[in-house]
């Protein structure tokens, strides 16, 4: 990187104090920063269309020759109407401006201009106000638009990065190795930065575009390598083979080969000098929790602790409930530490944990507190770990001599996301349904057949069964739609009337959802209203139904999560998918879910339709943003980043040749 892009934002010409205050709501500190903030769209005034041709319900760009200007017109104190007439040799068309004298008086008669807007008026007399206006000889008809903060326009913008290009002028340090860009088909850092932000037309466009994104995919590659790399010092809790036969013939079901599979490939991993570093993925129902468990009975057969730590209480208790009964059989005592404990108990428990009278603990966020002290901690296991903080991770595992860590996701991701997002971790996928779990049929209806599923859910009821209503409302004070709780009271009140209904929601205390979800669970309530906090709810064998309201709220993989709920049991289970938003993407949307029940098949349609963001969040649990790749359109670049990457670290797996140095500044910066 040359020097001049690694000064601060104030030594581009034009960037005082007060600019670069407001630059830095943006993230941007540097002029390296500022080169890297690419537009988020473009305007291309090159593709213009004849007046009577223009849409009067959309923006576009039409060409005219300014015919005469009228005189301006004064309609109240602070506001000036100025006019003029315009024409593309066919038709004419009246410029509207309101107050911007300057510009006006910038306009010459005789002289063509692009206009950018929306067109308004009849067919006779049509009319554009407050159009964007590009002179029609300008070099630049594509122009670049930018993510905005209050005191930095479209022009500022544009202004401080030509001179950010032109202070550089051309000298750019390129930090990719020739043979890669030659391979690749890839242009300079040079073109690329010039025609991202001024492009000469749209195919320098495509071309820069490809040279950046490829570059961010395999900088965030690379950038995984070198955590795995890192994560590759020796560890404190080497285990030895050891037989856990008695784990397999004591459960009371058969385990799938999947399953078998990780576990094997879970004690490999302990058993060598570095840590284990290795990812559990699998869909709704594949049975995570016992392979948990079969790396657990491993890790006590070494003398050794496991801390299992989950994102809520609810699915704490559990895991705890699901673990005590697959090894306690076999003298593994399992705790379970959270944060609804008494000061007290926390106490003695704690104590007990210290003296290694607990094998395997379980627990929320109160595993990480300074006062929790473990005897001999050899494997950590996080459920759903994008819901944790990459800190939070590293205070439980420094708790422990470099132990093992296993991470479990529920969350089906496609492949090639998996590997590019978790690419410091092995794969294990658990792709197979155990035995004995139950097809749900899946419906999507609209709220004019609400009446009728509501009949249906009270059939199963009758029947003995219990069923789920959930709702997308987070706080009671959601405005757009009625409050769960009302919603539970009206449903108590009228088409459940007579039944048992309870009410979950996340602004309840962890105590109040767990009675909540204990009383259903042990059948004390027959219908169960509530918000997603039940996506990680308690089985519930005997719950049939799960009727989902304004499911087009929810992204597929949430909904795929959801309809888990059921279908834990022996009966025939069913999912309604209710919705008034009947949009050709919601349809499409709600359609892929009722034809499949591929947790895998669907995340893969998710990721097409809304991107990466539904199965990360915004945090993408601790990993840098993209600034320009796009996870689900750019799937050829992603394979070949990959791919490239993955070549370069076979053979430099520290990017320490000096042909490599550049790659590393690369990986080093956006970590």
């Amino acid at each position: 990187m040359i020097q001049a892009l690694e000064k601060p934002i104030t030594y581009v010409k034009g960037v005082g104090p007060k600019k670069a205050e407001a630059y830095e709501r943006l993230g941007i500190t540097t002029a390296y920063d500022l080169l890297c903030h690419f537009p988020r769209d473009y305007i291309d005034y090159s593709v213009n269309v004849p007046i009577a041709q223009a849409p009067t319900d959309e923006p576009c760009a039409v060409k005219a020759r300014l015919v005469r200007k009228l005189a301006p017109a004064f309609i109240r104190r602070g506001l000036t109407v100025f006019k003029a007439v315009m024409t593309d040799g066919s038709d004419d068309l009246t410029l509207i401006i309101y107050n911007a004298e300057y510009q006006f008086r910038s306009l010459c008669e005789g002289r063509e201009y692009i206009l950018y807007g929306k067109l308004s008026g009849s067919v006779v007399r049509r009319e554009i106000s407050s159009p964007l206006i590009l002179p029609a000889d300008s070099p630049d008809l594509i122009q670049p638009v930018y993510r905005l903060t209050e005191g930095i326009s479209q022009n500022i913008i544009r202004q401080n990065i030509h001179s950010v290009l032109d202070s550089i002028g051309g000298m750019i340090y390129e930090p990719l190795p020739k043979s890669l860009m030659q391979s690749c088909g890839l242009c300079s850092l040079d073109y690329a930065f010039e025609n991202i932000h001024f492009p000469r037309d749209s195919h320098a466009l495509s071309v820069a575009k490809r040279r950046l994104v490829f570059e961010e995919l395999l900088t965030l590659r690379l950038g995984m390598g070198l955590l795995r790399v890192k994560g590759r010092k020796a560890t404190g809790c080497r285990m030895e083979k050891k037989d856990i036969s008695s784990y397999y013939e004591s459960l009371p079901f058969e385990l799938t080969s999947c399953q078998k599979k990780a576990i094997a490939e879970i004690c490999d991993d302990m058993c060598r000098s570095w840590p284990m570093n290795r990812l559990v993925q699998g869909d709704v129902g594949s049975g995570k929790t016992a392979v948990a468990a079969g790396a657990a009975c491993f890790a006590a057969a070494n003398g050794y602790q496991t801390a299992l730590m989950a994102p809520t209480e609810i699915l704490a208790h559990q895991h705890h409930e699901t673990l005590t009964s697959f090894l306690e059989p076999l003298g593994i005592k399992v705790a379970l530490l959270t944060g609804g404990l008494t000061a007290r108990k926390k106490t003695e428990l704690k104590e007990k944990i210290k003296n290694g009278g607990y094998s395997v603990i379980v627990g929320t966020h109160a595993l990480v507190q300074q006062t929790t002290e473990f005897a001999r901690l050899g494997l950590v296991i996080t459920d759903e770990q994008h819901r944790f903080g990459v800190e939070q991770r590293d205070v439980l595992a420094s708790k422990g001599e470099n132990p093992h860590k296993l991470v479990m996701s529920a969350t089906p991701i496609p492949r090639t996301l998996a590997m590019m997002f978790y690419g410091d971790l092995d794969l294990s996928v658990l792709d197979e349904l155990p035995a004995g779990r139950q097809k749900i049929e899946t419906y999507a209806v609209t709220g004019k057949l609400r009446e009728r599923a509501f009949g249906f859910i009270r059939g199963r009821l009758d029947e003995g069964r219990q069923a789920y209503i959930v709702c997308p409302m987070i706080e009671e004070n959601d405005l757009e739609l009625q409050s769960v709780k009302e919603y539970a009271e009206r449903l108590e009140r009228q088409d459940f009337r007579g039944y048992r209904v309870g009410l979950l929601h996340g602004r309840m205390s962890a105590a109040d959802k767990d009675s909540v979800m204990r009383r259903f669970k042990e059948h004390e309530l027959d219908l169960l209203v509530s918000t997603t906090v039940v996506e990680v709810g308690v089985d519930v064998p005997n719950a049939v139904v799960i009727l989902i309201e304004n499911a087009d709220r929810f992204g597929l993989s949430q909904l795929h999560q959801l309809r888990g709920r059921v279908g834990r049991g022996q009966y025939k289970s069913s999912c309604i998918l209710v919705t008034d938003n009947v949009t050709e993407d919601s349809v499409k949307r709600l359609k892929i879910l009722s034809r499949t029940s591929d947790g895998f098949r669907i995340s893969e349609e998710d990721l097409k339709l809304r991107g990466p963001g539904d199965f990360f969040g915004n945090r993408q649990h601790g990993l840098p943003r993209l600034k320009i790749a796009d996870m689900s359109s750019d799937t050829e670049l992603l394979r070949l980043a990959q791919s490239s990457a993955d070549g370069i670290l076979a053979a430099d797996p520290t990017l320490a040749l000096p042909e490599h140095a550049g790659l590393r500044e690369l990986a080093e910066r956006l970590f």
